[in-house]
């Protein structure tokens, strides 16, 4: 019995730590963004410069300790590796969930998204598992003990999982979870679906008794049924607070507006035009590339005046810093602004390019993979 709980909870404990830090490292990027929200909780925001190169370090980290423990090399070093990680992990999804400052914590990325609570939980049972194998550790057996095979199989998980880090992050995800992925349409992400379901809510009321200045709290629904209204002894107080009891259809994309530098809403032309258009996305223009502008700059300048191909430069900086940067490096681009939420959810590159036709993103990516102008045209422009 003890051997097979051991068994279970070393292939538990290591799949899922592989699992947790592949999918991760698929969007390195992304759980970047994710470690500075958790960096301004905490104070600690001057890392944010290193939290793309600290997500990589976790994710390489979290695979390797998994297959190590699968593998039943150097056991103890291992499991206090695993114990450490688990506790800290613990705490933050802890201090999430019981203040509510990060609504996610990106354990396994956009892919399996979790509430805080979700995460505290799941935490848990790793913690539970973890310590039990810390306490077993010693009748964890290695399939082999040859230091030279042990070695060399530590080294190629190492250097997969770190390539693997490193290249989606130069290039973009392998497998993209996002609501922008390639062959997805921005506008229908934007809508409800004609009979989807709504949420609904309770309207709870703080009620006073006038005369024994008992007090509770009522939904709209009891408070018609009960006809309580109809007692002059009781008062509605404050102000009437919604609870969602049954959650809808969750629009996938909520939260992009594309507006010009005066405000003027952009959004439905923008992302609703019928013919190819391309899309730059620089939501950060102090620390985007230039070299990569100006090579975009190049190619959206050939697309213009051989194909009259429109392109927007779409960024989350001031309508100032955005004027000047698009004079400094010659812009052929029409500028327009945006959250810089949803401008690092449309592409992990800084800058990025995206391909639209009638809403629809016929493809995306990254400066580092940018094809060439002939490229383009061979493959879309000319058909």
């Amino acid at each position: 019995m003890q051997k097979a709980a051991l068994n279970f909870s070393r292939w538990f404990v290591g799949l899922l730590f592989i699992f947790s830090g592949l999918i991760k490292a698929n969007d390195p990027l992304g759980f970047g963004y994710k470690l500075q929200e958790y960096f301004e909780v905490f104070h600690i925001a001057f890392l944010n410069d290193w939290a793309t190169g600290i997500a990589i370090i976790l994710c390489v980290l979290e695979i390797v300790l998994g297959a190590l423990l699968l593998f039943g090399f150097w056991i103890k070093q291992v499991t206090k590796g695993l114990l450490a990680i688990i506790i800290f992990f613990t705490f933050l999804t802890f201090v999430s969930a019981a203040f509510k400052v990060v609504t996610s914590c990106g354990c396994f990325g956009d892919a399996i998204p979790l509430t805080p609570w979700q995460s505290f939980s799941k935490d848990l049972v790793l913690l539970v598992m973890i310590v039990y194998l810390f306490i077993h550790q010693a009748k964890i057996q290695p399939f082999t003990t040859k230091p030279g095979v042990q070695s060399g199989l530590f080294s190629a998980v190492f250097a997969a999982s770190l390539f693997f880090g490193t290249f989606t992050y130069n290039y973009l995800p392998i497998v993209d979870f996002l609501p922008y992925k390639v062959g997805s349409s921005i506008p229908d992400n934007m809508k409800i679906p004609a009979g989807a379901a709504q949420d609904e809510y309770l309207i709870m009321y703080q009620l006073k008794n006038k005369k024994t200045a008992e007090t509770k709290t009522m939904s709209d629904k009891d408070y018609l049924k009960e006809e309580i209204w109809k007692d002059e002894n009781w008062e509605i107080v404050g102000t009437p607070d919604k609870k969602l009891i049954k959650k809808g259809y969750d629009v996938k994309i909520k939260d992009l507006m594309i507006a010009d530098a005066s405000g003027t809403d952009y959004t439905k032309e923008l992302i609703e035009n019928p013919y190819y258009n391309l899309v730059v996305v620089a939501y950060d223009l102090k620390h985007t590339d230039e070299n990569a502008m100006g090579e975009i700059n190049a190619l959206t300048l050939n697309a213009a005046e051989q194909f009259n191909i429109r392109t927007v430069l779409l960024t989350s900086n001031s309508a100032q810093d955005a004027t000047a940067f698009s004079k400094k490096m010659k812009l052929f681009a029409e500028v327009f602004y945006a959250d810089a939420v949803p401008l690092k959810s449309m592409v992990r590159a800084n800058p990025g390019v995206l391909l639209l036709k009638n809403g629809v993103i016929v493809d995306k990516w990254h400066y580092h993979g940018l094809p060439s102008f002939d490229e383009f045209t061979e493959d879309y422009f000319s058909k």
